[in-house]
C-alpha cells in the first residue's frame, strides 16, 4: 500500500471547520481511545510525544518538540512529525504535515468546544495572544461567529497591531481586563507560566477558552477563574494530572474532580447549563484529536484526488 504524503497548503485548501467539529464529534462516538503521552523537558524545551488508537479509526504518533527560544532566531517554535496507520493491517496510510494538524486540531478543539458552551448570540470574540494559535483561532471562531467583532491583545503591542491589520473587523485591545470583561468569548493562547486571565474580571454568559497551557508548571487563569465557572475540558486523560491549569488547583484543593463537569466523551452533559453560567474549557488536546483530525484530512484529501 503507498502511503500518501499531505502537505500543508494543498491539504487545507480541502478543509472546513464545521466538517472539522462533526468529524471531532464522530471520533467520541467510537470507543474511547487508547491514548500515551510522554513529555520530556530541557529547561523550557519540550519534547511531547503523543500516541492514540481509536478502535475503528486506527492509530496516530505525533511527536512535538517546542523549543520557546527558537522565536529569538526567527525559527518557528513548534516542529515535529505525524504519522497515521491503517486500523486494519498497521500499515502506514499517511504522512501529514505537521503544522497542518497542529493548527487544525488545536483550533478545531476549541471551536468544537465553543459550538456547545458558548452563546450562540455572542458577538465580541477577544482573543488573547497574537501568535500562530491566535491567527488560528481567528480564522475557526471567523467561521462559527460571522458576525462577531474581533479583538486582539498581545504583551507586545506592535504584534497586536500587525494581527489586526491582517484580518477585517478585527481591532486592537490595549487594556486587558477591560478587553476580558467586554467580551462574549475570550480565548487564549499564550506561553503564559503564570496567570493572565482573572477570575475578578469575568461576567455571566461568557465563555472562556483556555489552550496555552501544555505543561505542569504553566497556567493562563488564576484559581478565581475556575472557582468561578462551570469547568470543561476535551479530555479528562490528558488533562487533569498533566496540565498545571487544572493540576495545580486540584492538588491545592482549590477545585476538586467533581467541578469538572465534562468531557467530549459525555456529550449529554457537555452544554452550557443557563444563559448567565460562565463556561471555562481547557483544551489540552491529546493524540486522539490529533488522530480524528489526520483521520479528517486523509478523507478529504481522497475525495478530491484525481
Amino acid at each position: 500500500m503507498s502511503v500518501t504524503v499531505i502537505p500543508f497548503a494543498e491539504g487545507e485548501a480541502q478543509l472546513n471547520w464545521h466538517a472539522l467539529c462533526d468529524a471531532i464529534e464522530r471520533g467520541h462516538q467510537l470507543p474511547k481511545a487508547e491514548i500515551a503521552d510522554s513529555f520530556l523537558y530541557r529547561d523550557k524545551d519540550t519534547l511531547l510525544s503523543r500516541s492514540a488508537w481509536v478502535d475503528g479509526l486506527g492509530l496516530a504518533v505525533k511527536s512535538a518538540t517546542i523549543f520557546p527560544g527558537n522565536a529569538a532566531k526567527s525559527d518557528p517554535m513548534v516542529n515535529g512529525a505525524v504519522s497515521l496507520f491503517s486500523d486494519d493491517n498497521g500499515m502506514l496510510e499517511a504522512i501529514v504535515d505537521f503544522h497542518l494538524v497542529t493548527k487544525w486540531k488545536t483550533a478545531g478543539d476549541s471551536l468544537y468546544a465553543a459550538k456547545r458552551l458558548a452563546r450562540p448570540d455572542s458577538r465580541s470574540i477577544l482573543i488573547v495572544g497574537a501568535g500562530t494559535v491566535g491567527h488560528a483561532l481567528r480564522e475557526a471562531y471567523g467561521v462559527a461567529f460571522p458576525n462577531a467583532t474581533f479583538f486582539i491583545w498581545n504583551r507586545t503591542l506592535s504584534g497586536a497591531v500587525a494581527f489586526a491589520n491582517f484580518y477585517e473587523n478585527t481591532a486592537v485591545a490595549e487594556d486587558l481586563e477591560q478587553a476580558v470583561r467586554a467580551a462574549d468569548i475570550v480565548t487564549s493562547a499564550t506561553m503564559s507560566a503564570d496567570p493572565l486571565l482573572h477570575g475578578a474580571w469575568f461576567q455571566p454568559g461568557q465563555h472562556i477558552d483556555l489552550i496555552g497551557a501544555y505543561r505542569p508548571d504553566m497556567r493562563e487563569a488564576d484559581d478565581a477563574a475556575l472557582q468561578r465557572s462551570q469547568v470543561f475540558v476535551d479530555s479528562r486523560d490528558t488533562t487533569v494530572g498533566h496540565i498545571g491549569e487544572l493540576k495545580t488547583p486540584l492538588a491545592n484543593g482549590v477545585i476538586t474532580e467533581v467541578d469538572i463537569l465534562a468531557d467530549f466523551y459525555q456529550p449529554e452533559q457537555f452544554i452550557r447549563q443557563s444563559e448567565e453560567a460562565i463556561t471555562l474549557f481547557k483544551n489540552g488536546g491529546g493524540a486522539h484529536l490529533d488522530l480524528m483530525v489526520c483521520r479528517y484530512i486523509l478523507e478529504q484529501w481522497r475525495k478530491k484526488a484525481p
